[in-house]
């Protein structure tokens, strides 16, 4: 089966032609680093590296682009509020963020360009936007002219006439249209500036993403993607502002992610049901999140819940099962022989034959528009079909049962599992230490994980002094929950990470 990628553009679904051949391009809109990564950021980042994964087994050569907006309004607001330099702050939670990613375990693009340092392309896409007839120039700030571009509207399916209906110019804004949109904003106190042809100032929003996507990409490059709420009017915006400027073609194929939800409402800051990426992570292995997302398609909107953590988590821990006890019954060879089928007993070729069922039914799953819920369910019945013919066969062939588990391996890797454990942030493991210790009646600020250690081998002493083996026995298991092993010996108990 080909790949096929269904094209908000086009809103059908399209066999997947790459620009340049066994090579795919793609340009995702990153984060605006003015707080923490939350898990709607997760939720857009994990699908795309997904994607990622997947045109690699492919067979493509992927090269991905993620850009960092550290100029922005909000980021200017809070770094104001704070007392701090915009860009400063900006720098402070791009880490942050990234370091989010990180460990929730998804990988990171190959590119992170940040609109700061790509200014000076997007004062040359705005000057040829505006010599070309598109943009104009209003008391210091510059506008795209919307009724100038005959496809605005393209991608949202839109009608301009019917977008002008009742839209209003606010206060303080100069330009002709209530639907142009600010190329280049006029400097005000308090903002971090640039010089221009136009005179100091920052540029707009939109074309940060056009200008960064051109530069590292080229034009036409194959996949733009973002959250589903991009696609108007940011995505609308990225593309008139490209094509105006350099009469081609932006992007061919576009992928919008369904926005997330928490308990079935929408998230936002009015709601409170934002959840932050690093407070997930203090209960939740990061494999657990990463399979809660796959188990969605990319364009649904999942429903985020404990609940739906909980049964994601049983299906995973069926999973491992199965990959435990495959690496059990082939532990003793180091790669797969030549398998011959006429020598095969018939339970074994019928377990040869699960296996090939397997990989293609996969394959064809994610060559759907990365059908992942499909997917997930080839897996779950890959793990029952493997454990009947494990237990029908008194002695299951070691070559297959290696052929099954790096099939198991190779599909699990696209979806991001298996991922081997990682160190997790200081910072993560004292918060949890924190929790933990105010479950034992001890409240701590404490932020010396030395210390948080302390109090930890103290409160088991004291309960295995009182013979509490129970509790003595809990801090121990929760503590390896969270990521240290306790040793006991003669000189008393030792810690470390595992």
């Amino acid at each position: 089966m080909t790949l096929q990628i269904y094209n908000t553009l086009t809103r059908k679904k399209e066999n997947f032609n790459a620009v340049e051949k066994k090579k795919m391009k793609m340009y995702v809109c990153g984060m605006t680093v003015y707080s923490d990564a939350h898990i709607g950021h997760a939720r857009t980042y994990f699908a795309f590296d997904m994607i990622r994964r997947y045109f690699e087994f492919k067979g493509y050569k992927v090269t991905y682009v993620q850009n960092i907006t550290d100029v922005d309004d909000k980021i200017i607001a809070a770094a104001n509020k704070e007392g701090v330099n915009a860009l400063e702050y900006s720098a402070r939670f791009t880490d942050r963020c990234l370091k989010d990613l990180d460990n929730l375990g998804i990988r990171r693009a190959d590119i992170y360009p940040k609109a700061s340092e790509t200014i000076p392309e997007m004062i040359d896409m705005i000057k040829d936007i505006v010599e070309k007839g598109y943009g104009y120039e209003s008391d210091g700030d510059v506008y795209f002219s919307v009724e100038k571009f005959e496809d605005y509207g393209k991608l949202s399916g839109q009608k301009l006439e019917d977008l002008m209906s009742g839209a209003r110019i606010d206060p303080g804004e100069n330009k002709r249209n209530p639907f142009d949109f600010a190329l280049w904003k006029k400097s005000k106190p308090g903002e971090p500036t640039w010089d221009s042809p136009w005179g100091p100032g920052r540029p707009g929003w939109h074309i940060e993403c056009s200008t960064m996507s051109s530069k590292y990409l080229g034009l036409p490059f194959d996949i733009h993607g973002g959250g589903m709420d991009l696609r108007f009017p940011h995505h609308e915006n990225e593309i008139a502002q490209a094509e105006a400027a350099t009469g081609g073609a932006f992007a061919n194929y576009w992928m919008h992610i369904g926005l997330l939800t928490v308990n079935g409402e929408k998230m936002s800051k009015s709601l409170g049901n934002i959840i932050n990426v690093k407070d997930l992570l203090l209960k939740w292995d990061p494999e657990i999140i990463r399979f809660f997302f796959a188990q969605a398609h990319y364009r649904s909107p999942p429903d985020f819940s404990e609940k739906a953590l909980e049964n994601t988590e049983k299906g995973l821990t069926r999973i491992h099962r199965l990959k435990e006890r495959l690496e059990e019954l082939c532990k003793d060879i180091d790669s797969i022989e030549s398998i011959k089928k006429e020598k095969l007993t018939d339970d074994e070729r019928k377990f040869l034959q699960i296996i090939e069922d397997f990989k293609a039914k996969f394959e064809n799953a994610m060559d759907d528009d990365f059908n992942t819920p499909e997917a997930v369910a080839t897996i779950y019945d890959f793990v029952n079909a493997s454990n009947k013919c494990v237990e029908d066969c008194s002695n299951p062939n070691q070559n297959i049962c290696k052929y099954g588990l790096q099939t198991l391996l190779e599909f699990g890797k696209i979806l991001t599992l298996f991922q081997p454990k990682k160190g997790t942030d200081d910072a993560i493991f004292v918060k949890k230490l924190q929790l933990l210790i105010g479950k034992y009646g001890k409240e701590t600020d404490d932020e010396d994980l030395d210390n948080l250690m302390k109090i930890m081998l103290t409160l088991r002493q004291e309960a295995r002094k009182r013979k509490d083996w129970i509790i003595a026995d809990n801090i121990r298991n929760e503590l390896r929950e969270i990521g240290f092993e306790i040793q006991d010996t003669a000189d008393g108990s030792v810690w470390r990470k595992i």
